[in-house]
């Protein structure tokens, strides 16, 4: 799979997809941007900046959905150019896929509309590399057939992300089992450790976390050999307009990459 711009290739490390929620503006896309690149520079980590352009599954009606589109977009598209770095979004609708990727390398498809034909061939057709998320409700074996839809396309750039199971009504869970049953389908696979720590379906309408998880499910994901990991991060989580509650500090990115990154090297040196 060829990723544009994606530096560190032959580290043998796992790659990082990190960044805020959602575009909030493009300060805070930038400093964030700047950080994360300066880290996956000295720790020499494959780097593609995350952020959305828009926010359309909230619970509430009165959520902060986003800036304005093109606007976002506009800014992932600046940030991609000046770090030299991929850069990748979420799409909803099969009418997404050919605006956004005028603005990024990866399309990402959210997992709970994973299997939705028509977003995935849209998606295929542009050309770029589709990551697609695995349904809460989805095993990881039926992940195959969604990433044969980009295929069936004559895409060949497909990768997959476990944003974990759902566990009852409000809460989710990680089966490790699912990281190598995904990797048969000779596609990269990521784990995202912010929101397999997401508990939905709280009675306030907004979705809580346990951000104080995030190395635990991500050393795990490292350990069972993990592709890429998935992170969203802001400079202060408690005022973050989205999943402010299962977000990693920024200023915590940095050591925890550290410890992941020894780990990658102990395992891979067996």
């Amino acid at each position: 799979m060829i990723i544009p711009k994606l530096k560190h290739t032959e580290s043998n490390n796992f790659f990082l997809m990190a960044g805020p929620c959602v575009i909030e503006g493009e300060e805070m896309a930038m400093e964030i941007a700047e950080k994360v690149v300066a880290i996956s520079d000295k720790l020499q980590i494959p780097y593609i900046f995350k952020g959305s352009y828009r926010k359309a599954n909230r619970s509430r009606i009165d959520s902060f959905t986003g800036i304005g589109d093109e606007k976002a977009l506009e800014i992932l598209k600046k940030v991609g150019e000046r770090f030299d770095i991929p850069t990748v979004t979420d799409i909803h609708s099969a009418e997404e896929a050919a605006m956004a990727a005028k603005y990024v390398d990866v399309l990402q498809i959210p997992a709970f509309l994973c299997r939705q034909t028509d977003l995935l061939i849209a998606a295929a057709q542009t050309g770029k590399v589709v990551n697609i998320k695995k349904g809460q409700f989805l095993s990881p074996e039926s992940m195959q057939f969604a990433v044969q839809k980009i295929w069936d396309c004559g895409n060949p750039n497909a990768m997959i992300t476990d944003r974990g199971t759902t566990f009852g009504y409000h809460d989710l869970i990680v089966d490790y089992r699912g990281i190598p049953q995904m990797q048969k389908f000779d596609c990269p696979v990521i784990l995202d450790v912010t929101h397999s720590l997401q508990q939905p379906n709280q009675t306030s309408g907004v979705t809580g976390g346990l951000p104080e998880l995030i190395e635990t499910i991500a050393r795990a994901g490292v350990v069972v050999g993990v592709d890429g990991l998935f992170i969203e991060t802001h400079m202060d989580p408690s005022v973050a307009k989205s999943d402010g509650a299962n977000m990693l500090r920024l200023d915590l990115l940095e050591s925890l990459m550290e410890r992941l990154v020894a780990i990658r090297k102990t395992i891979t040196s067996f």
